[in-house]
C-alpha cells in the first residue's frame, strides 16, 4: 500500500521517461543513455524508499517456522555439521542465500503488500542469519530489527522476534527457560514488551519440543513450556488486568491437545472466561486446514493465540483490537504438482535439495486500532 507521495515520484518518472529527448535518432524518439540512466535511476530510488502501511489503523502480526536457518559454518557447540559446505546437505553459500531471499519475500508480503510489522520465527541458528535476513533488499527498506537469545537447543536453533522499528518500540526483553527431565534441552520461551504505535502489547515467541519418539512420550516435554508460557501471562496479567497478549509459535501441539487446553487454558472461542485465552486459528483446524502436512494429514501446529485484553468489551479504552487471522498459504508456497502438490514447497526433503520455502505455513493476525 504505497502513499501518493510514493505514486506522485512514480507518475513523474514514468512521464519523465516518454517526454521526447533532445537527442533523438533520426529513426525517432529514443531516449538518450543519460536519460535512460536518470529514469533507471529514479526507479531505483523509488524501490529503495521506505514503504510503510499506508493505513496505520491495521497492522499485521505474523509467525513463520523459516525450516532449519542455518548459516555455512560449523558451531563446535551445536549439532549443525549437517548444515555445511562439506555436511550431508551440502549447505553452500548459494543455497543459503536462495534461502534468505526467499524467506525475506515471504516476510515483505504476509497479511498486506507490505508484510508483517511483527513477526516472531523459529529455527534460526544465530543473530548472523537474522542480520542477514533483516539486511536482504527486500526487508531493509522497513526498517526491521529483532529481539534474539541463544537457546540451549542441541541443534543451535532459536526462536526470534522481528519487528519495523518506525512502527514498534521494544521496552524489555527476557528468555524464559524451559526445563526437561533428563537434562533434555529445548528452546526457550521468548517474551517481548514494547510499544505498537504507542501503546505497550506483550509477544511471547513459542518453538516447543518436537514428537520425536512418539506423540504420547514427548508429550510431557510440550506440557513444560506450556507452563512456562502460561506463568508469563499469569504474571503479566497480575501487573496489568488489561494487559495485552499475543502467543505465537509451532506448538508442535494441535489446538485439541491438553498442552494448549489445559496448559495455557486456550479455547476455540473468543467469549472467554477467567483465566481463558482465545486460539485464534482453532476453528480452521476444526475445518481440516493445517499449517503442516504430515503424510498426508493436516496438522495445525503453528497458532496464534491472544488474551482478553484485545476485545472491547473487556477493555472500553481505545487501542488495538484482534481483527482477524488465517494461515498465509499463497500458491507460490505450495508444491505445484505431483504427489505432494499443495504442501508447502520446502528447502530440502531428506538430502535432495528442491530449492522451496519451508515445510510450514506462515500464520498472521490483524490488529486494529479503535
Amino acid at each position: 500500500m504505497k502513499n501518493t507521495f510514493l505514486l506522485s515520484i512514480i507518475s513523474a518518472a514514468i512521464l519523465f521517461s516518454c517526454s521526447p529527448s533532445k537527442n533523438t535518432t533520426e529513426k525517432g524518439n529514443t531516449t538518450s543513455a543519460n536519460e535512460k540512466t536518470e529514469v533507471d535511476s529514479a526507479t531505483k530510488a523509488i524501490e529503495n524508499m521506505p514503504t510503510y502501511n499506508s493505513n496505520p489503523s491495521v497492522h499485521t502480526v505474523a509467525f513463520y517456522n523459516v525450516e532449519n536457518l542455518f548459516d555455512t559454518e560449523d558451531d563446535p557447540d551445536t549439532f549443525d555439521e549437517a548444515f555445511t559446505p562439506t555436511g550431508k546437505q551440502k549447505w553452500t553459500i548459494e543455497r543459503y542465500q536462495e534461502k534468505i531471499k526467499k524467506i525475506a519475500k515471504v516476510i515483505s508480503m504476509i497479511g498486506d503488500e507490505d508484510g508483517a510489522e511483527i513477526i516472531g520465527v523459529c529455527e534460526v541458528e544465530n543473530e548472523k542469519v537474522l542480520k542477514d535476513l533483516i539486511n536482504d533488499p527486500q526487508l531493509k527498506k522497513y526498517g526491521y530489527n529483532y529481539v534474539h537469545y541463544d537457546s540451549p537447543d542441541e541443534r543451535g536453533i532459536d526462536v526470534a522476534l522481528l519487528y519495523k522499528e518506525p512502527v514498534f518500540e521494544v521496552s524489555s526483553s527476557k528468555n524464559y527457560e524451559a526445563k526437561l527431565a533428563d537434562n533434555d534441552k529445548t528452546r526457550d520461551v521468548l517474551l517481548v514488551s514494547g510499544k505498537l504505535e504507542g501503546e505497550e502489547i506483550h509477544f511471547i515467541v513459542n518453538h516447543w519440543s518436537s514428537r520425536g519418539g512418539g506423540e504420547e512420550k514427548s508429550r510431557p516435554k510440550r506440557m513444560v513450556s506450556a507452563l512456562v508460557a502460561r506463568q508469563i501471562v499469569d504474571d503479566l496479567e497480575a501487573k496489568d488486568p488489561n494487559a495485552k497478549i499475543l502467543l505465537m509459535g509451532d506448538f508442535n501441539d494441535e489446538p485439541f491437545n491438553e498442552s494448549l487446553t489445559k496448559g495455557l487454558q486456550a479455547v476455540d472461542s473468543p467469549d472467554l472466561k477467567d483465566k481463558q485465552l482465545f486460539n485464534v486459528l482453532a476453528s480452521l483446524e476444526k475445518e481440516g486446514k493445517g499449517t503442516y502436512n504430515y503424510r498426508g494429514d493436516w496438522n495445525m501446529l503453528d497458532q496464534m493465540i491472544i488474551n482478553k485484553g484485545f476485545f472491547v468489551a473487556n477493555n472500553d479504552a481505545k487501542g488495538w483490537r484482534y481483527l482477524d487471522g488465517n494461515i498465509y498459504d499463497k500458491e507460490f508456497l505450495k508444491e505445484a504438482s505431483g504427489k505432494y502438490k499443495g504442501n508447502p514447497f520446502r528447502m530440502y526433503v531428506g538430502t535432495k535439495f528442491l530449492g522451496g520455502y519451508s515445510d510450514h505455513f506462515p500464520i498472521y493476525v490483524h490488529l486494529e486500532r479503535q
